[in-house]
């Protein structure tokens, strides 16, 4: 493990990793949960709500960033899980729990925004590859362990305990916290104002290139989401999140040995890459038949994140203007969020609950990642600086 990052990296690296487990460990038990209130043919809206309410967060959460602090941000999106997370089990019908979850996805919209920019702060710019690997390994880690984990517990424990469970994992996210310095030079105190925003505090125009290649890409994580815990349904496995046990491994595997690749042979020539892999995963899940399939599926699915994640996010700290890194980390979360709500929606439309259904929707995969490819191309002819 590389430490000459420094105290900030690996504090704010496990907090992200907390926070990232507390929502991911819910995950896969919500489609029975919502199932369980009479909601069966509302499940992608489990991810949709949570998503838009993180989208529409994403401009004000970027502004406050660079205004009164990364910490503070950081902050709130923590309390924002911990209170909503210990309201899921007073849930008694789908409308309360379809209010939560878009309650819920305000955490998701204000403390990555924060950690990123934070993270954009203190990290060397020759390494920023090498460094997102590292930050990305503890995501993939935190929806890993969330999801794996998640199942076991809901099914040995109930879904109270997993809600509890989740709220308190949130909490351990804000410990970890306490110790990291501020890095916005002279935070303004908070006022009202600062809640006023213009089409400038949404988008940062410098990284839309990274934005365009995230909302395409995610587009397939929205869809892996919702129907991930329905395969594994029809395939008879228990643990609702046993793909992304799979997923984990394979995607720290190729983050050890390839997060720096960007840093040598470039962004987009390392994204081509991964938008490939994220290809074939999507021809993989809609072909899966069988439990080595699906394993295979899982597989390629983590290479394909490995390598493209951490490339996104160096390319968007490359890309940001030094005073506007916070609303550039918000537009590419921005992107994220309707890239996971595009894929999640999607599902309504092309998913009956059946397994023929599952080849429909992972179509759609197949031609979201190849418009992806067909972007970065384009724009490694047509642009000649990364930038």
């Amino acid at each position: 493990m590389n430490l000459k990052y420094g105290k900030n990296f690996w504090l704010l690296t496990f907090s992200m990793f907390c926070f990232m487990t507390s929502f991911n460990l819910i995950l896969p038990e919500l489609n029975d949960f919502i199932s369980s209130l009479g909601g069966e043919d509302k499940k992608g809206l489990v991810i949709t709500l949570f998503t838009i309410s993180a989208a529409i967060s994403r401009p004000f959460s970027g502004k406050l960033t660079d205004t009164i602090g990364r910490k503070k941000v950081i902050y709130l999106g923590i309390l924002f899980s911990i209170i909503v997370s210990w309201c899921y089990p007073f849930s008694f019908s789908v409308l309360f729990f379809l209010a939560l979850r878009f309650l819920h996805g305000f955490s998701a919209g204000f403390t990555p925004t924060g950690s990123t920019a934070l993270l954009t702060d203190i990290i060397p710019v020759n390494e920023r590859g090498r460094a997102m690997g590292i930050w990305g390994t503890f995501i993939s880690l935190g929806f890993g362990v969330g999801q794996f984990s998640g199942s076991w517990i809901g099914i040995n424990f109930g879904m109270d305990a997993l809600f509890i469970i989740s709220g308190g994992t949130s909490l351990l996210s804000g410990l970890f916290l306490l110790k990291v310095e501020e890095t916005l030079e002279s935070p303004q105190k908070f006022d009202g104002s600062q809640l006023k925003v213009n089409w400038n505090d949404v988008i940062e125009p410098s990284v839309i290139p990274a934005a365009v290649v995230m909302l395409l890409t995610t587009a397939c994580t929205g869809m892996i989401f919702v129907l991930t815990p329905e395969i594994s349904g029809f395939l008879g496995i228990e643990n609702k999140g046993f793909f992304f046990g799979f997923y984990v491994l394979s995607t720290i595997l190729v983050r050890l040995f390839a997060s720096s690749l960007s840093d040598k042979i470039g962004r987009r020539e390392t994204m081509i890459i991964g938008v490939c892999m994220l290809f074939l995963s999507m021809v993989l899940l809609a072909r899966v038949d069988s439990y080595n399939s699906y394993v295979l599926a899982a597989v390629v699915f983590g290479l394909a994140t490995g390598v493209s994640s951490p490339t996104l996010f160096a390319w968007t700290a490359d890309l940001s203007h030094i005073t506007r890194r916070g609303v550039g980390a918000g537009t590419i979360f921005i992107a994220l969020e309707v890239g996971i709500m595009i894929g999640s929606l999607s599902t309504l439309v092309t998913y009956d609950n059946t397994v023929d259904s599952i080849s429909d929707v992972f179509m759609w995969g197949m031609i979201m990642s190849i418009m992806a490819l067909f972007y970065l191309i384009w724009h490694k002819i047509n642009r000649q600086s990364a930038f």
